[in-house]
């Protein structure tokens, strides 16, 4: 799936094929999100008027090219685990164990949109950073970052809660539903906080 070019992803997106689809675009958006924070740091790293700031960015560069590379790979996962899901779909309902199946499907298809929330909440902690520490000249790429890194957080947690919304084991599905909720909020509140603050210095 990350071996194809941008152009083949989004003819595969526009079609009728099951994947990718919103899980996938929910990680490109995130991983799009960490390319902008390691593009931030690259322009203020080694300058004079950020040296109080060079260890933090130094590892904001090592971080955000890990998150952006996470990304990535949960794109494929994402694919991945809707196959097993799909041919449980399609046992018969009256086929004996089709149910224990299903079940397992969902949890497992659920957990890939559940990373990319969890790797969105890293990736915000970032932004919150460069909102601060990065350079001036690049402070609007910083606002791209939080606006992708929001949407790639609300985003997958839809792709989440459509395979809770049918497990049967509701403990388990209300626990995950739980996690990313908070997640996403977390998420949510900084990236507007950090959007607002790049909003207001550029309009100023």
């Amino acid at each position: 799936m990350t071996d194809k070019s941008l152009t083949v992803f989004l003819e595969e997106l526009s079609s009728g094929a099951p994947v990718p689809g919103g899980g996938g675009a929910s990680a490109l958006m995130g991983a799009l999100s960490a390319s902008l924070c390691s593009m931030v740091a690259n322009l203020t790293t080694g300058k004079k008027k950020y040296a109080e700031y060079q260890e933090d960015i130094e590892r904001i560069l090592e971080t955000s090219a890990g998150y952006r590379d996470d990304m990535a790979d949960l794109i494929k996962k994402d694919a991945e685990v809707f196959e097993p899901l799909s041919k449980a779909y399609s046992i018969p309902k009256e086929q004996e164990g089709r149910d224990e199946i299903l079940e397992a499907a969902l949890k497992t298809a659920a957990q890939a949109p559940y990373e990319m929330v969890i790797k969105a909440h890293e990736i915000s902690l970032l932004i919150e950073e460069l909102a601060v520490k990065g350079s001036r000249l690049a402070i609007s790429d910083v606002g791209v970052a939080a606006a992708a890194c929001r949407a790639a957080a609300t985003g997958a947690a839809m792709n989440v809660y459509i395979n809770t919304k049918l497990m049967k084991d509701r403990a388990f599905a209300e626990e995950l539903n739980r996690k990313t909720e908070g997640l996403v909020k977390e998420v949510s509140l900084r990236c507007d906080e950090a959007y607002n603050k790049v909003l207001g210095g550029l309009k100023a």
